[in-house]
């Protein structure tokens, strides 16, 4: 049997069923060896819905089956053994593809003159010097299925890469270029958060699964390559303090339940979801808990938040503005509060029933 040239190309073409099998077992490769406090990988290990554990024991339904390598959650006691996986990627020999994830912020060797390094991971085998984080970089992100930035130093540079820093470290993105694509067809997707809120950081990591699974699409993501669902919304949307600003009732110290604004808090342009989630088990967020919001998921902080617990520069003009439609709304509904805060005439024990229909009853 024969087939024309035409037919032979089309049919070399990937079925839809094709394009969507999916991965049976993945790897992720985490390295925290950026600019950073581990604080990220700790906060991690506080993620109920789900949890770090259901994740690697396989209890969610419909995604590959995950090895974990990262150096505080790894039963290895280090050293070599721990490598290995990385080793093995890096030459293209591990079983699996794999997830990179990154956690700190990434230095700039090309500032250093001579000898020396920022932070390193691990020993070169043949010359007995440290890697740099960004040797691995170079050699496992052009390898991984997906690239995944842990926390706002390894997504946008933070603390480390504010003004003035002498190590120039900048967020995965900077380093590897904002049109990255990974062999998943994934840009780097960025969860910031100083530390990462633990929920969003693994519902992120799932999604990216489902996709690898082959049963969801990719995951929506902003212009900043965060998860638009989670960072869609300000911190000020969700917060249980936003209904006080409305009313121009603002806090002029950290023991009020008002509204934080002129005490510091940017909560009203700061993309982050952590006041309407809560921090653990629903419960927290830094504004629902009395602490003003210093904008940790932004790509400019801290630089354009500080100095810190001073009142923001929109602030004063927005109270401002507020003041006089607060005061009026205030005085309504304290009235309305007023009126509607005694029970009816009609409910009493006399032997006439009486109806709130009846106008004489009505208060």
């Amino acid at each position: 049997m024969t087939t024309d040239s035409s037919t032979a190309e089309v049919s070399k073409e990937p079925s839809r069923a094709e394009e969507r099998q999916g991965i049976d077992e993945i790897h992720i490769l985490w390295i925290s060896e950026g600019m950073s406090c581990d604080g990220d990988t700790v906060s991690l290990t506080a993620a109920g819905q789900p949890s770090i554990e259901d994740l690697v024991l396989g209890l969610i339904p419909g995604l590959p089956k995950v090895n974990l390598v990262n150096k505080v959650l790894s039963p290895s006691l280090g050293g070599e053994d721990f490598l290995a996986p990385y080793r093995a990627a890096v030459r293209g020999e591990l079983a699996t593809p794999f997830i990179l994830v990154i956690e700190g912020s990434i230095p700039n060797q090309n500032i250093i003159e001579g000898d020396g390094y920022w932070t390193s991971f691990g020993n070169d085998p043949e010359t007995g010097e440290p890697q740099t984080l960004n040797w691995w970089i170079d050699q496992l992100a052009p390898k991984a299925w997906a690239v995944v930035a842990a926390g706002t130093c390894a997504t946008f540079g933070g603390i480390h890469a504010m003004a003035g820093n002498p190590t120039g470290c900048m967020g995965l993105a900077d380093y590897l270029g904002w049109d990255y694509t990974s062999q998943g067809g994934l840009p780097v997707v960025n969860v910031p958060g100083c530390p990462i809120q633990p929920e969003n950081f693994m519902e992120t990591l799932i999604w990216v699964l489902y996709h690898a699974a082959g049963s969801a699409p990719p995951p929506p993501l902003d212009h900043m390559l965060r998860p638009q669902w989670l960072f869609g919304k300000t911190v000020h949307e969700g917060c249980d303090r936003g209904s006080y600003y409305e009313q121009a009732s603002f806090a002029k110290d950290y023991n009020s339940p008002k509204c934080l604004v002129k005490t510091g808090c940017w909560g009203p342009v700061v993309n982050c979801n952590v006041p309407k989630r809560g921090w653990m088990a629903g419960i927290g967020g830094c504004p629902n808990v009395g602490g003003i919001c210093i904008g940790c998921t932004m790509p400019g902080f801290p630089d354009a938040f500080m100095p810190f617990m001073d009142e923001p520069p929109g602030g004063t003009l927005s109270s401002l503005a507020i003041k006089p439609y607060g005061a009026v709304v205030r005085r309504l509904r304290g009235m309305t509060n007023e009126l509607v805060n005694h029970e009816p005439k009609w409910r009493h024990n006399k032997r006439k029933l009486t109806s709130g229909y009846d106008p004489r009853w009505r208060p």
